[in-house]
């Protein structure tokens, strides 16, 4: 259950630790200007842009003037225009990445990798697209083709997420696991997709079992008991897709 008041005291705490941090790192430009303060925190502008996500509702503008503005003002007091609020959307995109960091769980020696596609538009409709024109790229699922991007997630035994990345919808779903993995351990399960026997070993090395299913034109091999009941149960992380993308 959704409650608001929780939310902002996450994202509160995380922002008194993360902006002081974040400003010092900032680069300036070398000229004196003048930096206009904001009438909404940080951690205000960032809990509201959260809600909407798990709203239910399909556009933000709707959101915001139906239900923060009509309904959400004894909580945001010095609530903004949806114009002005709009502006400052930008500015929060390094902090909402750095607060979902923070948000990842915890290894627990047993962990899935998988991907799902994030379409930016309807194949026919490709040629007209303008907004992520240089970005996405066409690609193929298990069922058809898509437009758009690849994100790329690990989760462990609890659904928690461990880390995530985001490419363009043409890049190979193997390139991005050693990045994935950096800094975790123990046993990583994933689909055919994942079969490679140099990343496995450059995994090896690192402490990393990366345990994948077999092709129909691959020889069975012997495996542990335990590592085959994990490998039958996709809908542990394709639960938490489902969850990222329908919430």
């Amino acid at each position: 259950m959704f409650i608001l008041g929780e939310l902002f005291c996450s994202v509160c705490d995380f922002c008194l630790k993360f902006e002081p941090h974040w400003k010092k790192q900032l680069l300036e430009t070398g000229q004196n200007t003048r930096i206009r303060k904001r009438r909404l925190a940080l951690s205000e502008i960032m809990t509201i842009l959260i809600s909407f996500h798990v709203s239910g509702y399909k556009d933000f503008k709707t959101f915001y003037l139906a239900v923060v503005s009509n309904y959400w003002r004894c909580a945001f007091a010095k609530l903004v225009s949806y114009q002005r609020f709009v502006e400052w959307i930008p500015s929060t995109i390094i902090p909402l990445m750095a607060y979902l960091q923070s948000c990842f769980g915890t290894s627990s020696g047993i962990g899935f990798v998988d991907w799902t596609c994030l379409k930016v538009c309807h194949h026919r409709r490709i040629s007209q697209h303008k907004v992520f024109q240089v970005l996405a790229k066409r690609s193929k699922t298990s069922v058809d083709w898509f437009y758009g991007f690849k994100l790329h997630l690990v989760v462990n035994h609890q659904e928690e997420l461990l880390n995530i990345a985001l490419t363009e919808g043409n890049v190979d779903d193997r390139k991005p696991v050693p990045e994935l993995l950096k800094g975790l351990g123990g046993k990583f399960f994933g689909d055919k997709g994942y079969i490679c026997a140099q990343l496995a070993e450059d995994l090896r090395k690192k402490g990393i079992l990366l345990v994948t299913k077999l092709k129909k034109n691959m020889k069975n091999k012997l495996m542990e008991l335990t590592n085959k009941k994990l490998l039958r149960q996709p809908a542990m992380i394709e639960s938490v897709i489902e969850q990222l993308k329908h919430i």
